[in-house]
């Protein structure tokens, strides 16, 4: 995978982030048992999601050419050479 650049875009580190504070936020509110907090802390779990995707779209992801050569890189049997 590391070839590949995977993950290294700003779509995909915004998404990460805000999903990570969702995540935090989650599970501080789950262990002071206030429902409300733990699921307002999976709406932005969503939300990071939600950004990721729209910035995808935006052309701040990573160029669909790349998984293209991904995929066929990945077909050919080890050992062969093209």
């Amino acid at each position: 995978m590391a070839g590949s650049s995977h993950g290294h875009t700003p779509a995909a580190w915004t998404g990460v982030t805000i999903a990570f504070i969702g995540f935090c936020v989650s599970g501080a509110f789950m262990v002071m048992a206030q429902p409300a907090g733990f699921w307002a802390g999976m709406a932005v779990v969503v939300l990071g999601g939600v950004v990721g995707w729209v910035m995808r779209g935006m052309g701040l992801g990573q160029p669909k050419e790349a998984h293209k050569a991904l995929v066929e890189q990945q077909r050919e049997p080890a050992g062969v050479k093209s």
